[in-house]
């Protein structure tokens, strides 16, 4: 039996974070899920699955009304509301299915909790356990504007608003790991924590932003991600790129990021081509 069940849509870098520590902690994870526009049709539970057609016939008791990026309806039982009131994904269980953990960062420190080795990914002492929580703290704030900034970009809907309120947050994240990096080769300690593994999948999340680089210049914005990141941020891009090849990270994480490079890439190929 697993240690740790996620239920979420897929690919999804937040719930990476808890795969890769699971590597770090010889955790063992089970994952649910679908795409984000398959989730619809699944039943949202500890045993979290497509809707059958006895589910179906059910669905007066379990739809409830689509938050958080999904739009109509969802099927989720009293059980999962139960373990998780807000009633969003990731949706991480105990093995028993009674407890709910809900917020990728609190899976994350969840895997560090279950861990089955001595590997420091919490740090080495309270104090350091205590600076990584601040790292995954003030990336809750960065993890907020990044959401609603790409939901804008992928409805190709930015504002003026939008665009300046993740500049803010992207500065003040980026700029706070850009000093902690001219300093040290990890954000914690000398070797990859939690704050590391967040950083790398936030930042990996928000890479995707970089498919929108065209709607954002037609209207007078600058990309945040890609050139601009790379280029205002050099010494956290690395680190980014250099986590993400790890072999704790490479299957997901790396693998993610290096699908977005390769779209990215097919798509400057494309332009220079028509050019």
């Amino acid at each position: 039996m697993a240690d740790l069940r996620i239920f979420s849509y897929s690919p999804n870098p937040r719930i990476y974070k808890a795969t890769v520590a699971a590597r770090y902690c010889d955790v063992e994870i089970e994952l649910r899920g679908a795409s984000p526009g398959e989730l619809p049709g699944w039943l949202w539970d500890f045993d979290a699955r497509p809707l059958t057609d006895s589910d179906r016939a059910d669905a007066a008791g379990t739809l409830r009304e689509a938050r958080e990026g999904f739009q109509g309806g969802l099927h989720k039982t009293d059980a999962f509301l139960s373990a998780h009131p807000f009633g969003t994904v990731p949706a991480a269980f105990s093995p028993d299915g009674r407890v709910g953990i809900f917020e990728s960062n609190s899976i994350l420190r969840a895997v560090a909790r279950l861990s089955k080795n001595d590997y420091p990914i919490y740090g080495r002492d309270p104090y350091e356990a205590s600076r990584v929580d601040s790292f995954l703290d003030v990336a809750l704030v960065f993890s907020r504007e990044s959401q609603i900034f790409q939901l804008a970009v992928l409805r190709e809907q930015v504002t003026q608003a939008i665009h300046a309120d993740t500049c803010k947050a992207f500065d003040v994240y980026l700029g706070g790991v850009e000093s902690v990096l001219a300093r040290a080769d990890f954000l914690v300690g000398d070797c990859v924590t939690l704050a590391d593994i967040c950083f790398t999948a936030e930042a990996i999340q928000f890479s995707q932003t970089r498919r929108g680089e065209d709607m954002l210049r037609a209207k007078g914005l600058e990309p945040l991600a890609g050139e601009h990141f790379e280029t205002r941020y050099p010494r956290a891009s690395a680190h980014m790129r250099r986590c993400a090849a790890l072999p704790e990270f490479a299957p997901d994480l790396g693998a993610y990021l290096a699908k977005i490079d390769r779209k990215i890439a097919a798509k400057d190929r494309s332009g220079n081509a028509a050019g």
